[in-house]
């Protein structure tokens, strides 16, 4: 089949997205929007904000990210976001996303006024769940993550968030931002207290540094999946333990190239994860601010591994597979990308 044929076939296939940041995921068009609404150092142009999402590295695209993120200041802007990522995300038939929100960093000290409170943040981000299940057939749920930069502070408000002011979408604990600096065993005691609350553990690790960040948010951690691990490929015997305790990773192949993780996309180690056996799924990390969507993310992954229809299948069931939806929810999800790949063939 042609790329084109392939990409047609992408477009329609169901999927979930597993790796995908809440503030990261503002299209030019709604950071135009939120942008016109608190004037300052980000562009309200879309045409501008191309320029503005050009990163130098790491350092770079974690300094803009947070410019976006200021913001996001109201329950309404965090309706807004919420509703209309959910919005893109029918767009590409995404069916289930788990979205990694840092309240950190938009819930602030009752006497600051930019901010809100974290009982108004989610009250606003279950609003926008709720109206985007039912009016787009998107289900999404929530990972609250520590933003690392910012220290104890924000893991021990990170850990009070997730545990005292829970609600329905909550399903996770994560931990981003900048790793260079960031020990992840410092975090344990965190972590240690959300997967005792019943929520899953999805840090990201060897994303800018080495395998043994990813051995350190196993062992210390308890991770479940890793977000990006793009090192591990440095390390057999970490490979090797990856794929033999069903440990997956969230691979993003255009955020590791815009962010300057990997060099070229030649070089990225996606096939080498397979090659090992190691379960990984595809997506798209921050995708308006590295210019892609999951849709592209999937072509790139099918380019990477040589992947026909059958692939692609398989490849968005892998994601099915290491989401956290319920058994009925995976088991349901399974037959319509069945259902999908046969209705294709039959029209092929």
């Amino acid at each position: 089949m042609t790329g084109a044929g392939l990409a047609g076939f992408i477009a329609g296939l169901p999927k979930v997205e597993l790796h995908v940041h809440h503030v990261g995921s503002a299209s030019p068009r709604i950071v135009s929007e939120l942008a016109a609404r608190h004037p300052g150092r980000v562009p309200s142009d879309p045409d501008e904000l191309v320029d503005y999402f050009t990163f130098r590295d790491f350092g770079h695209f974690i300094e803009v990210y947070l410019s976006v993120v200021d913001l996001v200041r109201t329950p309404d802007d965090v309706r807004l976001l919420t509703y209309e990522i959910a919005r893109e995300l029918a767009g590409q038939q995404v069916r289930y996303a788990e979205l990694t929100c840092t309240p950190y960093t938009i819930v602030l000290p009752d006497d600051d006024s930019r901010g809100m409170s974290i009982e108004a943040y989610t009250e606003a981000i279950e609003d926008a769940r709720i109206g985007a299940e039912r009016d787009l057939g998107v289900r999404l749920r929530w990972i609250y993550d520590i933003p690392g930069e910012a220290g104890m502070p924000a893991a021990d408000a990170t850990r009070d968030f997730a545990l005292q002011h829970s609600c329905d979408g909550l399903i996770g604990f994560g931990l981003g931002g900048p790793e260079v600096g960031v020990p992840r065993p410092q975090f344990a005691p965190h972590f240690a207290a959300a997967r005792a609350a019943g929520l899953h553990s999805v840090p990201h690790a060897g994303e800018t540094t080495g395998p043994e960040t990813i051995w350190d948010a196993i062992r210390s951690l308890g991770a479940e999946r890793i977000g990006h691990g793009t090192s591990a490929s440095q390390d057999p015997e970490l490979m090797a333990y990856l794929a033999a305790h069903s440990i997956p990773l969230e691979v993003c192949p255009s955020s590791n190239i815009a962010t300057r993780a990997v060099a070229t996309l030649a070089e990225h180690p996606l096939a080498a994860f397979v090659e090992a056996g190691v379960a990984v799924t595809i997506n798209s990390d921050d995708p308006p601010m590295f210019g892609t969507t999951l849709d592209r993310e999937y072509e790139i992954a099918a380019d990477l591994l040589s992947l026909d229809e059958a692939g692609l299948v398989d490849l968005a069931k892998a994601g099915v597979a290491a989401s956290f939806l319920p058994a009925e929810g995976k088991a349901a999800l399974v037959g319509e990308i069945d259902a999908y790949a046969a209705s294709a063939a039959g029209h092929a």
